[in-house]
Order: structure tokens, then C-alpha cells, then sequence
């Protein structure tokens, strides 16, 4: 079987489609799915414009959260068979860990990790394979496998956020909107995001947001020392994406006992910068890995309780295959909640 994908060929440069890569003999573990709906994160445009450090391992393909159908499965894999629709994350799951793959392709090998969804086969480990409860459909599932896990997981396993609590959001991508309403369901007492992008605030008050601070035109620090009565916030998720957002958080959160948690991955190399007397003085930060979510629970728990919230607000944009560079783009400037790759299936 040979198939398409978008591979990443040389840092600082766009995916190259390339077609005729070939569907390699499964190992022990593997899992062969078609690709049928794919997000687009930062992750990946930290990766094409080389913010990781060296990369090894190219020519390689990406993508790390999808929703597939199971075609074929190798030796010992018993969690998943033929037919199955599974969600695709990067957490890992239940099952064996079969590493990563190489492609026999026309430009020659491809490397592939455990997982990647921006082709339209992929062959994955099977402890990244969760299985898509019948009441998900398949193109909101994709949040399951990266966004929902670490947004709903940072406000819900790291910081166990009360009615009694007050929390701000500061970064409204698929993550930060995952944490919001994770917030929303906790029914804190004052819920606050913050984003420099408008529309993305419309949607935070729709889905219970009671305070939106327009990062780059509003003072931020002012308006919830203002709101708190000079108190600050219990907690703020952090997932804008840089060491001067996360200082920002910081900043945010009431000394006594405040505490951020930030999800953002800077440049390789790059450093926070937090004054010391305010850690001493009860504030704390910690960084999240995936929000210490295992993620077979999440799937489990949103198939017996219809959330809330309607996930299909947080799945703006659909791209086809060819038009993933234009999917990155629209996420560098962020346009897209979640930009969602349609394969067509």
C-alpha cells in the first residue's frame, strides 16, 4: 500500500506533499489506521521552524492528535482490531509501545515517532490508540488526543480548581479554550481570559468566561487587581506559547498561595525570569506534560457525561491535506482555535 503525507524536509520551510510512500510490514504492536480528521498544535510549528534544537531525524513526518480507522494490526496488539475508530494521541495509553517507523519513500526514507497524523496512512503504536466512544463524533474527537487531555487536566489534576477559587486563562488556543472549560465546569467564582485576539475572547465569555482582557490593548495586571480587590488569582493556566507570557502568568496569581501552570514550550534555549522573594513569599509555577492526564479515563469519562459544552467551537477551520501549510500559517497568526485537517475520507 503506498499513501500521501505532508513531510517535514528541512527546517524553515513548508511541508512538502509528497505521494508514494510506502506502508511498511507491521511489527509486533504497530497499528495501521487511516488518518480520517487531524489537528494542527504549536508543536508542529515549533518543529518545521526549528525551536526544538537540531533535529535528527530528518526528512520525518508530524502531527501528534487524530481520529482513524484501524486497517490492520501486527502481532501481540490486542486492544484495537479491524474497523475500529480510534482517537490518536501523543500520551500514552494502555497497550505496547512499539516506537517509531521508517517509510520507503520516493525521496527516500522518512522517519515517523509513535505516532503522526498528517498523511493519509499511519502506522502507530498501539499504546496511542484510544479507543472513540460512539457518542464522540469523529472530527471533535481529535481534541482527545492532545488538547482536551492537557487543558482539562492542567486545571483538573494540578491545581484541583473549586467553585470557591478564582482562575484566569491566559492563552486561547485549543488548549487554553480545553482549560476554560474545564473552569467553567468547576464553577469557579471568577474566571478571567486573556488573548490578544478578539474573536477568541467573544468565544471565551459565550462558553462562561466572566472577565476577557485583550492582552496587547488592556493592562491585564491592572484590571484583576481591580476585580480581586488588589488580591490577584488563585491560579492561571498558561498556554500562549512564551517565556514572556508565562512571566506574565506569574504575574497574575495572588502571593500567598497562588499558583500557574503553564503548558507553553518556548524557543530551545530560552529562559523565564521570576523574582525570587515572590516564590519565598507562597507563589508557585510548574510546567504541565500534558496535564497529567491519563487519557483512556478522559475518553472514558466524556463517554458517559455529555460535557457541557458544545467541543465543535473549539474546532474552527477545515484544511484538506494539500492545504496543511496553509493550516500552520493560519495558526502562526492565530486565525484557529483548532485548525483541523480533513482528509476526505
Amino acid at each position: 500500500m503506498k499513501f500521501k503525507g505532508a513531510v517535514l524536509t528541512q527546517t524553515h520551510h513548508p511541508l512538502m506533499i509528497i505521494d508514494g510512500i510506502e506502508v511498511p510490514l507491521l511489527k509486533p504492536g504497530q497499528v495501521l489506521v487511516r488518518i480520517l480528521y487531524s489537528g494542527v498544535c504549536h508543536s508542529q510549528l515549533m518543529e518545521m521552524n526549528g525551536l526544538r534544537g537540531e533535529d535528527k531525524y530528518l526528512p520525518h513526518l508530524l502531527g501528534h492528535e487524530a481520529t482513524a480507522e484501524v486497517l490492520d494490526v501486527g502481532k501481540s496488539v490486542t486492544k484495537v482490531i479491524p474497523g475500529d475508530k480510534v482517537i490518536l494521541g501523543w500520551l500514552k495509553g494502555a497497550g505496547l509501545d512499539a516506537g517509531g517507523t521508517v517509510y520507503k519513500s520516493p525521496i527516500g526514507n522518512i522517519n515517523a515517532g509513535a505516532v503522526t497524523t498528517f498523511s493519509e496512512l499511519s502506522v502507530v503504536s498501539e499504546n496511542r490508540c484510544y479507543l472513540l466512544p460512539s457518542k464522540i463524533n469523529l472530527r471533535e474527537g481529535v481534541l482527545l488526543g492532545c488538547a482536551l487531555p492537557t487543558g482539562m487536566g492542567m486545571v483538573n489534576n494540578q491545581i484541583n480548581c473549586q467553585p470557591e477559587h478564582s482562575i484566569g486563562i491566559f492563552g486561547l488556543g485549543g488548549i487554553g479554550m480545553s482549560a476554560l472549560i474545564a473552569a467553567v465546569n468547576s464553577q469557579s467564582r471568577l474566571i478571567v481570559a486573556i488573548d490578544s485576539n478578539q474573536a477568541k475572547l467573544n468565544l471565551a465569555q459565550k462558553l462562561g468566561a466572566h472577565l476577557c482582557i485583550h492582552a496587547t490593548q488592556q493592562d491585564a495586571n491592572e484590571i484583576i487587581k481591580d476585580a480581586t480587590k488588589g488580591e490577584m488569582l488563585d491560579f492561571v493556566i498558561e498556554a500562549a506559547g512564551s517565556c514572556k507570557t508565562i512571566e506574565q502568568a506569574f504575574s497574575l496569581v495572588q502571593k500567598k498561595h497562588g499558583k500557574c501552570v503553564f503548558a507553553s514550550h518556548p524557543e530551545h534555549g530560552e529562559k523565564i525570569s521570576l523574582d525570587p522573594y515572590e516564590l519565598i513569599c507562597g507563589k508557585k509555577i510548574e510546567g504541565s506534560w500534558g496535564g497529567s492526564t491519563d487519557p483512556e479515563s478522559l475518553v472514558k469519562l466524556m463517554a458517559e457525561k455529555t460535557p457541557s459544552t458544545d467541543l465543535s467551537t473549539l474546532v474552527s477551520n477545515n484544511y484538506t491535506l494539500l492545504e496543511i501549510n496553509e493550516a500552520l500559517k493560519d495558526l502562526q497568526a492565530q486565525k484557529v482555535v483548532r485548525a483541523i485537517v480533513d482528509m476526505g475520507v
